[in-house]
């Protein structure tokens, strides 16, 4: 077990690439604190772990709000003592042409995607600098280092995570905590299945893909271990394109 006897906190994981990190890391002997804004599925997300004979709490937080973050983090710490290892994969994605998007929606994408992501590495950051040590990785997206038509929002909110993974692991890398990121590609979540329903819309857009396929959670899942575990251990301030090989193929149009 790659993660025996660690705490690690992920946000955004009572579904999708968060939910598959969250099990992978569980079953590699790490504890999780599984948070989102969701109940129910952090309640079943939680089971499921425990099904397996994993240890989890779930801890329901906005990650818009600082007050919510904080809480988010002391509480990990209380049940599960120094955060090891911090998943940030809360995030929204809603679709629409730039001149559609309205302010709301706007606001929605950044304080979601990144004042969420900065709120959560700041209040762990401060945890791991006490022990020393920690891995911290933000889920951004392709989207951030190639732009895609009606993503706008999600696209600006992306690219700042990837600027921002780089910040941070300047700064933090003097008191031995390491700063990645994953780029996913197009992965099956709930997120994407409306597009993936409509045939005459994910026949093309395979297309885009060298491999061919749409990738699936557990793929970035074990993208994620690789940053969390040793193996890592002289590698920061990356972001890792996750993607099938659409990036290299959208760079060369």
């Amino acid at each position: 077990m790659r993660l025996l006897n660690q705490h690690a906190l992920v946000t955004g994981g009572s579904s999708g690439i968060g939910q598959a990190i969250a099990y992978r890391f569980a079953r590699e002997g790490a504890r999780v604190t599984v948070s989102g804004n969701e109940r129910k599925a952090l309640d079943e997300t939680v089971q499921s772990i425990f099904d397996f004979g994993g240890k989890a709490i779930a801890v329901l937080a906005d990650v818009r709000s600082k007050a919510d973050v904080e809480r988010m983090a002391a509480e990990a710490v209380a049940a599960f003592g120094p955060i090891d290892t911090l998943v940030n994969s809360a995030g929204v994605c809603k679709p629409a042409p730039f001149l559609d998007i309205e302010e709301a929606d706007w606001d929605l994408h950044i304080d979601v995607n990144l004042k969420g992501t900065f709120l959560c590495a700041q209040a762990v950051a401060r945890e791991m600098i006490k022990q020393g040590k920690g891995s911290i990785i933000h889920i951004s997206s392709v989207n951030g280092l190639a732009a895609e038509g009606d993503q706008v929002h999600y696209n600006a909110s992306k690219a700042g995570i990837n600027s921002l993974t780089m910040s941070m692991a300047l700064e933090l890398a003097p008191h031995g905590i390491r700063v990645n990121g994953i780029c996913p590609g197009f992965i099956h979540t709930r997120l994407t299945q409306p597009l993936i329903d409509i045939p005459q819309a994910i026949e093309p857009y395979l297309k885009t893909i060298p491999l061919g396929r749409i990738g699936n959670p557990e793929e970035i899942a074990a993208a994620a271990l690789y940053l969390a575990s040793d193996d890592s251990s002289y590698m920061t301030g990356h972001s890792m394109v996750v993607d099938g090989g659409q990036f290299i193929k959208l760079s060369s149009i």
